[in-house]
Parts: C-alpha cells; structure tokens; sequence
C-alpha cells in the first residue's frame, strides 16, 4: 500500500506542469545566445511575435547556428575555433586539424552524439515507452520509463559509484526491445563511462507501465539522473556540469530544452551536498533528488535523460585528447556565459583602466605560495594594475567567488582545482598557473579550451620548493610541498599578462565604454 504522504506528492509533481513548464517566453537565456535559440526553433519565434506578452519581438531569424544543425558550417556556427599553432603530426592538414578540435571539444561533439543516437526500444502506439542512445550508452533518453526502486530498502551499505544499483527487469518499458543491439553497445561498462551498468538491466514490459498501476510515482516533468563525480573538487564537479550543459543540447529536441522546470536526481543515496551546489540553478528551479528520494518505490518517467558523463573515454573535458595547437572551444564559452547568467553573475563598473589581477591564495596544506605576500606588494608597484587576494573556500558564497572571477583580468594561482575558474574569465583574460607541479596539461588544456591566454612558470631555477614533497603513498611528489618564488621572474610573467590584456580588443572597447559610461 502506498503511503498517503507519496499520493500528495504525486499531486505536487503534476500541478507543476500547469504552472510553468511549456513557457515559451521564460527562456532566461543569455543576450547572445537568443538568436540561436529561435534560429533552431522558428516556430517559437512565430509565436513570440503573435504575442504582446513576449519580451523577444527584437529577435529575427538568421542563418546563425549552435553548429550541430545538419545546414551549419564553419561561417554561420556560434564559433569556430582558433588553430595558430602546429599540430604536430595528429592530422594530415590544416582543415583536419580545424576538424579534429571541432569534433573532440566543440559542439561538433554534440553533434556527433547526436548523429550517432540509435533507438534501442521502439514505440508502436503514442503511449508506449521508447529509449534511444548514443554510441557506447553514453547518453540516452526515454519516454514513459519504468523503474523499481524497490529493492533499496534492504541494501545496507550507502551507494556511490555502485553499478549493482538495479537488478535485471527493475527498469524496462513497454515498447520492441532490440537487446541485441543495446548489449553490443554496452562495452565502456564502468560507474562514470556510461550508462551501461544500468542499460543492461532493461527489460521489455507487456504493458504501458503508466497506465497498468505498475507506478507508485509517476513523474512529469522532465527528469535528469545523474552519476556525479568528486563533489569537493570543482574541477572534477564541473565535469558533471559542463556535460549536464551539453546533454541539454544533444537532447534539444523540444522548446523547452533549457527550462528549469525539470528535476534532477543523483544516482547515489547520499544527500547531495557541495560548495558549488549553486550551480544547480543553473538548470532546475526544484530541490535536487537522490535515490533515497524513492527508495522502495516503483518510479515511472515520462521523460528520463541520461546525460553525458564526467568521465568518459575521450569525453569532455576530463579525458578530452586535445589536438595540438587549437583553442576556443564554442561550447565551452556558451556553457561559461549560460551558468554566468543563470546566476545573474554580472560585470561591476569600474573606476579606472586598470588591470584587475587575482591572486588566488591557498588554505590547504600544501602548494601554498611561501613569499605571497611579497609577491603582492611588488604587484602593488605596478602602476597600470590593482591587485586584489582572494580565498576561495566555504567562507565564501560560490556565486560571489564568480562574481569575482569574472570582474578579474588575470587569474594567478598555483596548481589545483581553484584554478577551474578560469573558465568563467572574460574573453580577453590570462590565467597564470603560478607552477604546474609536473602536472603540465591539465589546466593549459581547459584555458585551450575556453580560449583565452595561459601563462606558467618558465625558470625552475628560480623557484624555491619547501622540500621534496611527501606524497600520501610514499614518494617525492611536487604537488605535495610548499613554494617560494623569484620576486623579479614574477613581475616579468604578470607584465606579460598584463601586455596581452591590454592589446586584446574586447579589453580595449570594454574599457572605451567603461569611459562613456564615466
């Protein structure tokens, strides 16, 4: 028997379709990126201007594209990346160098996701179930989708990172199941690689589960579920929302693609808890779910996604091979512009033309700056920039240590995950990764791929490290010490920063509006 309290909330979960969701003028997108939006969906756009009601009657349709529509190319998509440099024998030609960048990291790799969805169960009448998956079961969708949770109650152990979650014939749906096909898919079987652990146990049903009491629950709106990675690291965090922010792409198949009103559920029963959980609204107006949410319940989804993943074979953007010498990836600075206007991040006026530095400070044990404060006050000499510390930690709020990021010209700071940042840089911007710690690709890759300049320590010899290092497993390890650095070698690196701010043109006509505003 069903509890009362699930019966209320199956009501709650359905009155929220009638208050909001299918609004098509509550887009809540950025300025730039509305163009492309009704240029994928004119019949949106049709609607807006029948409308007095729609804020967009400036809007007209063009030929700009997101760069996954089958009529896009290079002139007309959101962006094309940058290729300068040499790409050091990966490709044949220049062109295919354009090609590869495009296709590993730009959203030529949502279009290939998206080309490469096969339909793995296949509805016959309007109320069946349907599912269809990308190569690998790296992302997937579903309509009317059933799923037993029932066989939590008894689990003792909490879950993360489990692929034994559900069991044979506990998630399925009523539609031709081509099996066959989905097993020869399923061969990247891992938590954070693909959906495989769970596709497997997918099973044909003989009835349409929303309408044969098979549901305890049945949910309406939209719903995400997914398998996140390291909560407390934010470059391993933003892994999960950048592909939360791609997925909403390669699944843009419907008007709302980018609305709130969906729900987001973590495959894991711990309560979701994180710095960065901010972030969220980015995507959902609603709490975000977890598997105790439903534990021992029957759940039925009218509309399930299964979202790219954080840790993905050649995925984005933790294991992405990027190509020599390309840079700008256009997803990335679409996903770094949709999360800052989210959360109504905004550019503070400035009083002057100076460069505004950000020395990213450390509160942990190691890869501390030794001689920081130094190292500020022969900033502080630098008569074209204003230097400001930072900490960013729990102290404070995650969308204010935006706010600062994204009023900084250059971002300083040593190895380590604070560093993720940059992504949220303006495009004229240089991120200085103070040392590398031996870990040279890791952030110069992600600045290659939000585009703007990068900058690390040249001169070994005039760096200073605390010791050896001590990691945790034995062994000497340079990202497990202390640093004191060359004052003078300082200065150089960050004038050169400061040169490349000041030429970049978006630098200079900001600065010449900041004088008009003045």
């Amino acid at each position: 028997m069903i509890p009362l309290q699930w019966f209320m909330f199956i009501i709650t979960l359905s009155f929220h379709i009638g208050c909001s969701y299918g609004n098509a003028f509550d887009l809540d997108l950025h300025p730039e990126h509305l163009e492309y939006y009704f240029n994928y969906f004119p019949q949106t756009l049709d609607q807006c201007k029948d409308s007095s009601k729609c804020p967009y009657q400036g809007v007209v349709k063009t030929d700009r594209c997101w760069g996954y529509e089958p009529h896009c190319n290079q002139h007309t998509a959101y962006s094309y990346p940058l290729c300068p440099g040499e790409h050091k024998g990966w490709v044949k030609s220049k062109a295919a160098q354009f090609d590869t960048f495009y296709r590993q990291a730009d959203f030529g790799y949502v279009k290939e996701q998206r080309e490469e969805m096969t339909v793995l169960c296949e509805p016959a009448l309007a109320e069946d179930s349907s599912l269809e998956c990308s190569k690998h079961l790296r992302f997937c969708r579903g309509r009317n989708i059933f799923m037993d949770l029932t066989g939590l109650n008894t689990r003792k152990e909490p879950i993360r990172y489990k692929m034994d979650v559900l069991k044979h014939g506990q998630i399925g749906g009523n539609c031709k199941f081509n099996e066959s096909k989905l097993k020869e898919e399923a061969d990247h079987v891992s938590p954070l690689q693909s959906w495989a652990p769970e596709m497997l146990q997918f099973t044909q049903l003989s009835s349409p589960p929303l309408t044969s009491n098979k549901c305890d629950v049945i949910i309406d709106q939209p719903t995400y579920i997914m398998k996140i990675d390291a909560t407390v690291n934010m470059y391993h965090h933003f892994c999960d929302f950048f592909n939360l922010y791609a997925s909403q792409h390669v699944n843009a198949s419907h008007p709302d693609v980018f609305s709130t009103d969906v729900h987001i559920m973590i495959w894991e029963s711990y309560t979701y808890a994180s710095a960065f959980a901010d972030t969220f609204r980015a995507f959902t107006r609603h709490p975000v779910w977890d598997l105790k949410t439903f534990t021992g319940l029957t759940v039925c989804f009218k509309n399930l996604v299964l979202p790219l993943l954080p840790r993905m074979i050649y995925g984005l953007y933790y294991n992405t091979p990027l190509i020599w010498g390309c840079e700008k990836s256009g997803l990335m600075e679409a996903f770094s512009k949709h999360i800052l206007h989210r959360l109504k991040v905004r550019r503070l006026r400035r009083k002057n033309s100076k460069v505004r530095i950000t020395l990213l400070s450390r509160d942990t044990q190691y890869r501390n700056i030794l001689n920081e404060q130094e190292l500020i006050e022969a900033l502080s000499q630098e008569p074209s920039v204003k230097v400001k510390r930072v900490v960013y930690n729990r102290q404070m709020n995650f969308t204010k240590q935006l706010e600062k990021t994204y009023n900084s010209d250059i971002l300083i700071g040593m190895h380590g995950a604070g560093l993720t940042h940059l992504m949220f840089l303006p495009d004229w911007a240089v991120v200085f990764e103070l040392y590398n710690c031996e870990d040279e690709h890791c952030y110069k890759d992600l600045a290659r791929l939000r585009g703007i300049k990068y900058i690390t320590w040249e001169d070994k010899s005039k760096l200073e490290p605390q010791d050896e290092g001590h990691h945790p497993n034995g062994g000497a390890h340079a990202k497990f010490t202390n640093y004191k650095f060359d004052v003078a070698e300082f200065v150089r690196l960050v004038r050169r920063g400061v040169k490349h701010v000041k030429a970049h043109s978006k630098f200079q006509q900001y600065v010449a509006t900041m004088h008009d505003e003045l």
